[in-house]
């Protein structure tokens, strides 16, 4: 599977107050106006600069905080598929995987906003087009790989009636 998009650059212990905030927790339920107020917090444009098939890109524990559901979907909602980070909160990652966001880690120090990014999962590198670098992904483990493929854990489940690794 590969993917490119436009880097879009934040730094370490990401809250998911700061990708949604917690005013918006069960104000809204409409994913996309959900996504509108992606990251505003930090960047009241941010949801105006994204377009579909950007990449989020951050420093050490993305997604640290409560374990609200609407930080990833959000994320999903807006059109970004996959978030790079050097590390994640366990229960955000849990949560990401379980509604469809692919989460992969690898060393983003020298990736900038705005630089032009591919993203080889089978070859397991994530490509800095701008600046002509290859960066080594940690493997995705196979059993949140897999719920990734299968659009989330509920899409999943149905297909398989429980957690199943072989396609």
């Amino acid at each position: 599977m590969k993917m490119e998009g436009r880097a879009h650059k934040f730094g370490d212990d990401i809250n998911t107050d700061y990708i949604i905030s917690g005013r918006y927790k069960f104000r809204i339920e409409n994913e996309s106006e959900l996504a509108s107020h992606l990251m505003e917090d930090l960047d009241k444009d941010f949801s105006k600069k994204v377009k579909k098939g950007d990449v989020m890109v951050a420093g050490r524990n993305f997604g640290c905080g409560s374990s609200r559901e609407q930080a990833p979907v959000a994320i999903k909602a807006a059109g970004i598929p996959v978030v790079a980070a050097k590390s994640f909160a366990r229960i955000f990652y849990r949560n990401a995987f379980n509604i469809g966001l692919l989460l992969i880690e690898c060393d983003t120090d020298g990736i900038d906003g705005g630089d032009e990014l591919s993203i080889d999962l089978e070859k397991g590198i994530l490509s800095d087009k701008t600046k002509g670098r290859d960066i080594i992904l940690k493997p995705v483990p196979k059993v949140a790989m897999k719920i990734f493929e299968d659009g989330g854990f509920v899409s999943h489940f149905k297909k398989y009636g429980g957690i199943r690794l072989e396609s």
